[in-house]
């Protein structure tokens, strides 16, 4: 079944999506780009905070919009995971060396970081074909996301045909699976049938759907009646 992913600015909202039945909690600044990244010590916090409740969904973090390049690439994700969250996401364009920003993440993966490539659906004209590294390198998952977040959401820029392939060549490789990128509460009746493990979200979580506002219970609310639950353990 399909999990719920919810993309949080604060402390405050990571409380409020924790409490409105996210499934995974994601950390990530919204006014910093498609994939900004919360300062080191304010997701070092956020961990801290999240191991004093009694049950939790587990954290994921973005590294930032990110240039290809190797190194500093590797180090960010390497901070990150320091961290102690349970994912790092970074995000992987067709634009510099991001085939070798994938192998130098190797080692990283090789060490038990929990690596998962988001992969821009309207930068990339087939996705798919870096998922062979992505799997070969131990990524944990991959991901179909939005850069451009004024230039429409995911059914924009593929279709059903393309993200149900995109899944399954995922699936195949054993990743863990998710699809994002500017979604409403009407895109999840056509996504659902396409199972992917994730469906993340934030936009559609906000007030008038301002994805630099402020998460808002009812719109939570909303997605998560749309978005089944299964149990933790399912």
């Amino acid at each position: 079944m399909t999990r719920l992913l919810a993309s949080v600015a604060s402390l405050e909202e990571l409380t409020l999506a924790a409490r409105g039945g996210a499934d995974i909690l994601d950390l990530k600044d919204p006014k910093a780009g498609a994939l900004g990244a919360w300062p080191q010590d304010a997701i070092a916090h956020a961990v801290d905070t999240a191991r004093r409740w009694s049950v939790r969904a587990p954290l994921s973090a973005t590294v930032g919009d990110l240039p290809m390049d190797p190194a500093p690439v590797t180090r960010r994700v390497a901070e990150t995971w320091a961290c102690g969250v349970e994912y790092v996401k970074i995000g992987l364009s067709p634009s510099g060396d991001s085939v070798g920003c994938v192998e130098a993440l190797a080692p990283e993966a090789r060490r038990g970081t929990r690596i998962v490539a988001v992969l821009f659906a309207d930068l990339w004209t087939d996705p798919g074909t870096l998922l062979p590294d992505i799997a070969k390198a131990g990524f944990a998952g991959a991901m179909l996301d939005t850069a451009g977040k004024g230039s429409g959401g995911l059914l924009r820029h593929k279709t059903k045909d393309e993200l149900a392939r995109f899944l399954a060549q995922a699936r195949g490789y054993r990743l863990l699976t998710g699809l994002a990128g500017s979604l409403r509460l009407d895109d999840i009746p056509a996504l659902l049938p396409l199972a992917p493990d994730y469906l993340g979200f934030r936009t559609a979580l906000c007030a008038g759907a301002d994805r630099g506002g402020a998460l808002d219970p009812a719109a939570l609310a909303a997605v998560r009646n749309a978005v089944p639950r299964q149990p933790l353990n399912g």
